[in-house]
């Protein structure tokens, strides 16, 4: 039956290529994307190591990863709605003797075949917008100058393999449920669509949706920082968007009955609409819901993280005025600043280390050499879990507690700038926080640091002000330097955001333009029974227009909820770090998104409900 089964599937792709549009156009972007970022990710292991590299990688991972979930996700709902709406042909090829075996197989030839297409096209593209990528990243900071991607194959054959897997993944339930369709579907001809959650789709949802539980309650029992690194928070919340989505049908009821309160009579045919054809809603309710989501947790997280870094700077910082030494050195500037009146100064220099793990791997981490222990303590409020940082000496060290949970008197080994291993001792063990805190030690063990900060307290500012001209140093107050040094908006990290965002809201921008004009004119038939009752055209599209905007919102509401539940877990993750936890509500982008959505979604129903009521309505029975 292999020949017979290719035969449908290529005159189904050939019969129903107007309405597969969508996907084709989401999956090929979406393999051109990852073309380009892995091309991307090949080139950039070839600059120096450092922070730029490892930024870099970050971005390109990020976006490689929501470009694939973003693909998946489009595809399994596009297909979810394009098998329901096939059950009449299902229904008949099971009345000319086709097994459920056969219909199964057959939806996932169609999925493998458009997949093959998709990623031949995304392929080319993405080969072709790799130069363009690595442009647009030098443009915006986000790479170094001259960065260029090359032409390895390897990137370029993972990206196309990443079509048909993509295709046929998102298309395995949708297929399973075509296999499932009755020979009596065949005569179906209702419009209403009611029973749309499956068991396999019920417990999908409840099996996602407990899995992100999961991850979520284990980290914060046991790794709180987990929760604030930018890979989880910008990958893990793809969990509850997905149970989200597929849970979406039931959620929809609630939502929509409380959207059309009160129920005046126009409120309530809308409802009746949205309530009556449930798959129709949850078809344009998911991508509505992926888009906000993805915008709510892209602009909310890393905003959360660095407001929460921010204020944690505020209150560990207790100097009046910071200074940074200018080219003539630090020693003669120290000296006249400690004359001062009631001045309290305290030098430090960043030193490069590593810290040794229990298993010999050589983790490295920022380093901070101190003279005078005793007046860091007094211009730096240290999150003290344990011990005495003022103790610190030249045999021990002041370090967090995510350095493998020591405790005071423990041996720790490092190693130092200039690659000596030595074994320090615990002298204090401060709170892990948001994972900033530098490894404190003494210029002993800080080969060649030389100070670039001094912290003072206590002085005069017009007089200490007066020094730093003198010596060639910047002083600055508290609040400029924090605003400097730890801003809450980091105008890199909102361009690495808009880059990531601007590709998920051209995916969603795509499929619901898509969905909105395929569900519109599947309801040809219901749209002229309401004309024959009596219902003017210009009533038709305002009703059709009135259900669109109202499944956007339902959208944009589960969108919401799920960003705001991904947000109040990260601030319980900082809460139980020890880290202030404000919330970055991404009201604007939440909003700008839902109504973006809604630009789209609205006009291209309208217009294929103004195409579908064409002529009279007897001719479309």
């Amino acid at each position: 039956m292999t020949t017979p089964l290719t035969r449908i599937a290529v005159r189904s792709l050939h019969a129903g290529r107007t309405a597969l549009l969508g996907t084709f156009a989401a999956l090929a972007l979406g393999v051109a994307l990852i073309a380009a970022t892995l091309l991307g990710l090949a080139a950039s292991t070839a600059l120096p190591p450092g922070e730029d590299r490892t930024a870099l990688i970050a971005q390109l991972g990020t976006t490689g990863g929501v470009s694939l979930f973003t693909a998946g996700f489009v595809v399994a709902s596009t297909s979810s709605y394009a098998v329901a709406r096939r059950r009449r042909e299902f229904g008949l090829l099971r009345l000319a003797g086709a097994t459920r075996g056969q219909l199964t197989r057959t939806v996932l030839l169609e999925a493998l075949l458009l997949g093959l297409l998709a990623a031949a096209t995304g392929s080319a593209l993405g080969r072709a917008a790799a130069p363009l990528l690595a442009r647009a990243l030098t443009a915006a900071d986000l790479a170094p100058a001259g960065f260029r991607t090359g032409t390895p194959g390897w990137p370029l054959v993972t990206a196309f393999c990443t079509g048909p897997l993509v295709a046929l993944a998102g298309t395995a339930l949708a297929a399973r449920r075509a296999g499932r369709v009755r020979p009596l579907e065949a005569l179906r001809e209702a419009d209403v669509d009611l029973e749309v959650m499956t068991a396999g789709r019920r417990l999908g949802g409840l099996a996602l949706l407990g899995a992100y539980a999961a991850v979520v309650a284990a980290a914060l029992t046991g790794d709180p920082a987990e929760l604030l690194h930018r890979k989880t928070y910008t990958l893990q919340p793809m969990l509850l968007i997905a149970a989200t989505a597929l849970l979406a049908p039931v959620l929809a009821r609630p939502l929509l009955r409380l959207l059309t309160r009160p129920a005046a009579r126009p409120p309530r045919l809308v409802r009746a609409a949205a309530l009556g054809g449930l798959r129709r809603t949850g078809a344009t309710a998911a991508p509505v819901l992926l888009a906000t989501a993805l915008a709510g947790t892209l602009v909310g997280a890393p905003a959360t993280v660095a407001a929460a870094r921010a204020a944690e700077a505020r209150a560990r910082t207790a100097a009046d005025l910071l200074l940074t030494p200018g080219a003539g050195g630090a020693a003669a500037l120290t000296a006249a600043l400690r004359a001062l009146p009631g001045a309290v100064v305290s030098p430090s220099a960043a030193t490069p280390l590593a810290v040794v793990e229990a298993d010999g791997t050589a983790v490295r981490a920022e380093g901070r050499a101190v003279a005078d222990p005793a007046a860091l303590t007094a211009t730096t409020r240290l999150p003290v879990l344990a011990g005495d940082p003022a103790a610190l000496d030249d045999d021990s060290a002041v370090l967090a507690e995510e350095w493998g949970h020591p405790q005071v008197g423990d041996r720790v080994r490092v190693v130092l700038a200039d690659g000596t291993r030595r074994e320090l001792r615990v002298a204090a063990v401060l709170r892990e926080g948001t994972g900033g805190n530098p490894v404190y030690v003494t210029p002993r063990n800080a080969p060649g640091a030389r100070t670039d900060r001094i912290d003072v307290r206590g002085a005069a500012a017009g007089a200490v002000t007066a020094l730093a001209r003198d010596h060639g140093a910047r002083a600055e107050t508290r609040a400029a330097w924090l605003d400097a040094h730890h801003p809450a908006d980091d105008p890199r990290r909102i361009r690495r955001t808009a880059a990531v965002l601007a590709l998920a809201l051209l995916y969603t921008a795509i499929t619901l333009a898509h969905t909105a004009l395929t569900t519109t004119t599947d309801r040809r038939r219901e749209l002229a029974r309401l004309r024959l009752a009596g219902t003017t055209r210009t009533r038709v599209l305002r009703l059709v227009a009135a259900e669109t905007l109202l499944v956007t919102a339902v959208g944009a509401l589960l969108g919401t909820a799920a960003t705001l539940t991904t947000l109040a877990t990260m601030a319980a993750a900082l809460h139980r770090a020890g880290a202030p936890a404000p919330l970055a509500l991404p009201w604007t982008a939440l909003a700008a998104t839902a109504l973006l959505c809604a630009l789209v979604t609205v006009p291209c129903a309208t217009l294929a409900a103004l195409r579908a009521t064409k002529g009279r309505a007897v001719e479309h029975f």
